[in-house]
């Protein structure tokens, strides 16, 4: 198995990354990277890790579905008081990274969260199918439960309190990760791959720089 893994690779060759045409500001890179993305027939074009910091001080990574992208920053929607909740109540400085196979792209985030208002919870909470609002509240996220029976007789019970009325439960909201370092990798030949960071200055404005891969 190991001499398998070692013989696995490939060579980087669909495009390049010049500093001299990328976006000043690192969300309206990310959105061009993204619409690109998005245009490929790749599946959940908007997964993401999100790495946190446990109450251990050790990392923690899982993946979640990018659900907005505003010029502050990148959001994502979950409960509270799930692990990663508590992780971020913790300490709200996280990471996040796409990789987009498809066109040899990956995307690494660092920032600072904060939580999205309530008003915008309620909205996205709103647009999602009423079986996914019910099961916001059905899931004790995170917690150990005996067995699926669990889920399955919360979902009864809520499906039959809410009917079509589901109200965001006040556990479950948005995230906003804003973000002080950006970094944009591109694939290349030889492993000699493009890399360019975007660091936030005390003016708010963005130093890009070119990394050695």
């Amino acid at each position: 198995m190991s001499k398998q893994l070692q013989d696995t690779r490939k060579d980087y060759t669909k495009n390049v990354l010049d500093k001299d045409h990328v976006a000043a500001n690192p969300i309206e890179q990310f959105s061009i990277w993204y619409g690109e993305y998005a245009n490929t027939e790749a599946i959940d074009p908007n997964a993401m890790t999100l790495s946190t910091i446990n109450l251990s001080g050790k990392p923690t990574s899982r993946i979640v579905l990018l659900k907005g992208i505003t010029k502050s920053g990148f959001e994502f929607y979950t409960n509270y008081e799930s692990h990663k909740g508590k992780e971020i109540e913790n300490c709200p400085w996280v990471c996040l990274n796409f990789f987009w196979p498809e066109l040899e792209r990956q995307v690494r985030v660092e920032g600072k969260v904060e939580k999205v208002s309530p008003e915008e919870s309620d909205e996205y909470f709103n647009s999602r199918p009423l079986g996914s609002r019910i099961g916001a509240w059905a899931s004790p996220q995170s917690q150990v439960i005996e067995s699926r029976e669990v889920l399955e007789e919360n979902l009864k019970k809520y499906t039959e309190d809410f009917a079509q009325d589901v109200k965001r439960p006040a556990f479950w909201g948005g995230y906003r990760v804003v973000p002080f370092q950006v970094e944009f990798w591109q694939g290349r030949a030889s492993r000699l791959h493009d890399r360019l960071i975007y660091t936030q200055e005390e003016n708010g404005l963005w130093k890009i720089e070119r990394l050695a891969p």
